[in-house]
């Protein structure tokens, strides 16, 4: 290309020469028919070998980067709304997301609420059923204990009334003695 520039130049060169007039200034349309139709002849090869050389190289280019501008601004508008469609993907999964853990909290909360109640109604059952047993235990210490008292009691009036009787009485005479004291205590008291 630097070539067919630069043979067109040096063409040029001699008709710049025939050009110019008497006042040394070059006109190429001063009248002069052979430099017009040199110029014209010019024109047209360098036309020709523009057209041939450059032209279609130049808007192979131009078409190319007009194709790859319009494929770019499709591909990022494909992407925008590729992003777009994403975000609102995922705005979609984080309010679900925060719905279920939201729910799971509040799960947690009512299972931790029963957990509590049932640990609550375990504690009084558990309380209640010692409750029984202490009053079952008590009121065995206190039959225990007024068996023991009557006993107690019975041998005491047995020796009391031994010593005032002054008269020994013998075991079995004392064995009766006593059931039939506690007997009679049993059915007062």
């Amino acid at each position: 290309m630097n070539k067919t520039l630069i043979a067109l130049a040096s063409l040029m060169l001699p008709n710049v020469a025939f050009a110019s007039d008497a006042s040394g200034a070059s006109n190429p349309f001063a009248g002069d028919i052979g430099n017009a139709l040199w110029t014209l002849v010019i024109f047209g090869c360098v036309v020709l070998v523009l057209g041939k050389f450059a032209w279609g190289p130049i808007l192979s280019a131009l078409q190319k980067r007009e194709e790859f501008i319009r494929d770019s601004l499709a591909q990022a508008k494909k992407d925008r709304e590729d992003a777009a469609a994403q975000m609102k993907e995922y705005t979609e999964k984080l309010v679900a997301a925060r719905a279920e853990a939201t729910a799971i909290v509040d799960e947690g909360r009512r299972d931790a609420e029963a957990v509590k109640h049932k640990i609550e109604e375990h504690a009084k059952s558990e309380a209640q059923a010692a409750l029984e047993r202490a009053k079952r235990e008590i009121e065995l210490a206190k039959d225990t204990a007024v068996k023991e008292l009557f006993g107690l009691g019975a041998r005491l009036a047995t020796d009391v009334a031994s010593k005032i009787i002054r008269k020994e009485l013998n075991a079995s005479e004392h064995e009766r003695l006593v059931e039939e004291s506690i007997a009679e205590l049993e059915k007062t008291g």
